[in-house]
């Protein structure tokens, strides 16, 4: 069997999350799920759900979490024979709580769980050599030093005219600029797209904001595609600019709309679209991410992405 056409690496989690808004989690209080999560596990998720070939290099325990997120990688179709189950370890676990004025506090338990042993051992050579495409994200480039280690050999085993897509996905607790900086140079020099949300493109590239952090890193041969979440996101290639706009929606759960908007773009320029379309596309794809409860749940079909942008009006040209 040759390799999926998308693949990428990292923690695999299952996420817990308050049932109410400003429910802290110092207290008791309500809890739904497990559900499938991890950055990188929901973007390959996403990408299989919209029709194309996905796996992933990564480890869960020998328990029911893990079992959760395998059940969810099965159903849609993504090649998990990369995936280590590990007896010794538990399944990484995230808990999250909602305020009312939108922002969320997270609890991890990732490096001593099975996602925090992921290495370079973990990193298959003929898998990454068949595939057409890797997506890094910069949580999995910070775990452990071994999964830095990990990232950095899937991305040299891509061949040449493979494409490497990178999602900062920074935390400001986790790492000081010049660690960022630091760490991060090997792989914003290989990608070909980079994606950013809010503040990243102006923090790893020491930029005065992020439409002149974008401007930078397009004129050094990237697609940048900025993510501004309901507003939709900004693509930067060259000397061109495109805004587009986003999608109305009814929002639910906002974790994981922008993994599930990468994989949304990365099928897109799979598929040939040019960069207008495959910023409406992308935008469909995560506006219709946070429609439900839960990371992967809300990963939309072909055929919900092509009726939301004709319910609003917008075609793909």
């Amino acid at each position: 069997m040759t390799a999926p056409h998308v693949i990428s690496l990292g923690t695999m989690l299952v996420e817990i999350m308050r049932v109410n808004l400003d429910e802290p989690l110092d207290r008791p209080g309500t809890f739904a799920g497990p559900f499938p999560s991890g950055d990188t596990p929901v973007f390959v998720n996403a990408v299989a759900r919209l029709g194309h070939s996905a796996g992933f290099m990564g480890a869960v325990g020998q328990d029911g979490f893990g079992d959760c997120i395998l059940r969810r990688f099965a159903e849609q179709g993504v090649d998990a024979k990369h995936v280590r189950i590990l007896p010794d370890r538990t399944t990484g676990i995230a808990f999250v709580s909602y305020a009312g004025d939108g922002s969320r506090s997270f609890i991890f338990h990732w490096r001593e769980a099975a996602a925090g042993q992921i290495g370079p051992d973990y990193v298959d050579v003929d898998y990454c050599r068949q595939a057409h495409w890797l997506h890094l994200t910069g949580g999995n480039l910070i775990i452990t030093p071994a999964s830095y280690q990990a990232c950095l050999r899937a991305m040299s085993l891509m061949p040449p005219e493979a494409k490497v897509s990178f999602d900062p996905n920074i935390r400001a607790e986790w790492l000081n600029i010049e660690e960022i900086l630091r760490q991060w140079q090997p792989i914003l020099d290989r990608a070909d797209y980079v994606l950013p949300s809010a503040g990243e493109a102006a923090l790893v590239t020491g930029a005065a904001d992020d439409d002149a952090g974008c401007r930078r890193l397009a004129a050094a041969g990237k697609t940048v595609v900025l993510k501004q979440g309901a507003a939709g996101c900004t693509v930067y290639a060259g000397e061109d600019v495109y805004k587009l706009d986003g999608f109305t929606v009814d929002e639910i759960d906002p974790t994981g709309a922008g993994d599930t908007f990468c994989a949304g773009f990365t099928v897109a320029m799979l598929e040939g679209m040019d960069l207008p379309a495959a910023g409406v596309f992308a935008n469909a794809v995560g506006a219709l991410a946070v429609t439900k409860k839960g990371p992967m749940e809300g990963a939309p079909t072909r055929s919900e992405v092509m009726a939301l942008i004709a319910s609003q009006g917008r075609a793909l040209t």
